[in-house]
């Protein structure tokens, strides 16, 4: 029997979900950290980059920020971290994630506002509105594809990294592939392994999937069709 096999064989086993530590925990665990990551991330990201993004100064800083975040090893900061005041556990791996995120949130952000005609900007000050009344009317509901396109790239890219959490006691589905190493390879380790990955892939699929949708929900119709020209996906390389 290859791995592959002994991993369906483990899915199909219902005490491996319903123990104290399977699946389900693990899993709960795992959207726990994601979840807060991404929030974290959010909160640094996005208002850097709508502010540089709507003052039209300071790309380079936003794409010198990114590279430098996109360039830390996160399996580098999950060893480094616990050994701060933050200690092991859980704070160290969602700051960890959150520096993962802030680079296609910051960088989406910054872009979407960037990326809005400058004669609409005139139209609206020659309205009368000022800038607050800018952003809040004007830019902010243009850039949101661009915003909701961040924000998938992050939270999938999070879901994936976070099974490291396990470094560090964590929890999350890294877990179970560590258990599975522990068992061994020829005592149904290998199934295990194959079934914490097959269950890592599969959450960072449907997160996929559900935020596609959300960003079709909350894109504009009339932008929709210039998306499908052009996604709004920019995320920086280092």
């Amino acid at each position: 029997m290859n791995y592959f096999s002994e991993g369906l064989v483990w899915f199909n086993d219902p005490l491996n979900w319903t123990n104290p530590g399977g699946l389900l925990d693990r899993l709960s665990e795992h959207l726990a950290i994601s979840a807060w990551a991404v929030l974290l991330g959010c909160l640094v990201g996005w208002p850097l980059g709508i502010w540089m993004g709507h003052r039209g100064r300071g790309g380079g800083v936003v794409v010198t920020l990114a590279n430098l975040t996109l360039a830390i090893p996160t399996l580098a900061m999950l060893t480094i971290l616990p050994l701060t005041p933050l200690g092991f556990g859980r704070p160290p791996v969602v700051v960890a994630l959150a520096v993962f995120a802030v680079p296609p949130l910051l960088a989406n952000a910054y872009t979407g506002l960037r990326q809005i005609d400058p004669e609409t900007r005139d139209a609206a000050r020659g309205m009368g509105l000022s800038g607050g009344q800018l952003l809040r009317r004007v830019e902010l509901p243009l850039a949101v594809p661009y915003l909701a396109a961040g924000l998938r790239t992050a939270a999938v890219q999070v879901v994936a990294t976070a099974a490291l959490a396990t470094f560090v006691n964590g929890g999350g589905l890294g877990e179970i592939i560590r258990a599975g190493f522990g068992v061994g390879m020829s005592n149904g380790g290998g199934g295990q392994i194959v079934a914490g990955g097959i269950a890592v892939a599969l959450l960072a699929l449907l997160v996929e999937a559900l935020l596609a949708g959300l960003q079709r929900l909350v894109t504009p119709r009339a932008l929709r069709a210039r998306g499908r020209r052009a996604t709004p996906s920019v995320v920086p390389t280092a």
